[in-house]
């Protein structure tokens, strides 16, 4: 009798495939990725069909015209679909583990598995740094190396995207750490500070486009927080907060309530989520030295994630076959989206597409 046998050849890709999927199933942004343009988190997977070194996103702003009624003539009344783009340059990343005294391992999809719960972890975290750290880009530049003058053309950029502590005046717009450094202590994140955020979103130009959240069916902002603003939004005056009464009052009762689980808590149509890994400005201080966190508040494609190569496991053996090695490589690249607001140039004076940034007063416990 002749029996059918998998291929020998095939246990890989499903191994990688498998990896894939679980690796960004599990990420704690998960929740708010998806293909489309109305994703906070576009992914974006057009090179793994087709060579190149970079992927563009198709920015696509609201139509705003009031077309026509009755029967007035729509030719010659059209509007101009606003579209712009952002290509984002994809680069090789990998990692590997390296364990000796494996001369038991005959078989390399059997290291594979008995390496793969370390470089999943690994993946998951190192996805969720590259998108809290594309949070705070300056123009495509990571805040830490950013120079001051990209940091104050960014601020003058996105004037209508920026909020500068609770106080209006701080902002002036020419220099980020002179606005920055007006600041006070008493200048915290709550739920006012929220609100005015998503006002920004609303009324900017061109506005911050809300998403639609499966699981609440309706239109909402997303805003991520560092830890320590999340605990002066949540914690500052338990009894009085407004938030904390109404996430506690208007929603699921007992242990299960967000309050209880650290889940998302909600707001005047904004999800809030504690993001830990957010820093405080390492190189910038408010006024009489006040720690400065930044907030997100993220609307429709704010962040790309661009795919050339999906992960790939890779095995080595060396010393005589005493070290037996596996690794996995993708090849990515993840940027905060941005576009051009030059009418005749797509790339020219750039705001970020789909954030509003707060900076606010959090100090460390």
């Amino acid at each position: 009798m002749a029996y059918t046998t998998a291929a020998s050849g095939l246990t890989p890709q499903q191994w990688d495939s498998d990896f894939f999927r679980s690796y960004v199933r599990s990420s704690r942004y998960k929740r708010y990725m998806g293909t489309d343009e109305s994703s906070i988190i576009q992914l974006n997977e057009d090179l793994t069909k087709k060579k190149g070194d970079s992927i563009t996103f198709a920015l696509v702003n609201e139509l705003t015209g009031g077309g026509v009624t009755g029967s007035s003539t729509l030719k010659g009344n059209e509007e101009r679909l606003n579209s712009r783009s952002h290509k984002l340059t994809v680069d090789v990343l990998r990692h590997a583990v390296a364990v000796d005294d494996w001369d038991q391992q005959k078989s390399a999809i059997d290291l594979r598995n008995a390496c793969k719960t370390q470089l999943r972890e690994w993946a998951q975290k190192k996805m969720r740094d590259d998108i809290t750290t594309a949070l705070g880009q300056i123009d495509g530049v990571n805040y830490s190396v950013a120079s001051a003058a990209q940091r104050n053309t960014w601020w003058a950029n996105n004037a209508d995207r920026v909020l500068c502590g609770t106080v209006a005046a701080n902002y002036a717009g020419a220099a980020f750490a002179t606005d920055i450094a007006k600041i006070g202590s008493g200048e915290q994140l709550s739920p006012t500070l929220l609100s005015a955020m998503k006002r920004k979103a609303q009324l900017s130009s061109p506005k911050v486009r809300p998403v639609m959240v499966k699981e609440m069916d309706q239109e909402w902002y997303v805003c991520f927080v560092g830890p320590y603003a999340w605990r002066d939004l949540t914690e500052d005056n338990p009894t009085t907060n407004v938030l904390t009464l109404a996430n506690r009052d208007a929603r699921i009762r007992g242990v299960d309530n967000p309050l209880f689980t650290g889940d998302s808590l909600v707001w005047d149509g904004i999800i809030i989520r504690e993001i830990p890994e957010i820093e405080g400005l390492a190189d910038i201080s408010g006024s009489g030295g006040a720690r400065i966190e930044p907030v997100y508040l993220c609307g429709a494609q704010a962040i790309g994630v661009g795919f050339a190569q999906r992960t790939k496991s890779t095995v080595d053996v060396d010393d005589y076959e005493f070290v037996h090695g596996v690794g996995v490589q993708e090849i990515r690249r993840i940027e905060k989206l941005r576009f051009g607001t030059d009418p005749s140039a797509d790339l020219t004076t750039p705001k970020d597409h789909g954030v509003v940034t707060a900076f606010v007063a959090a100090a460390t416990d």
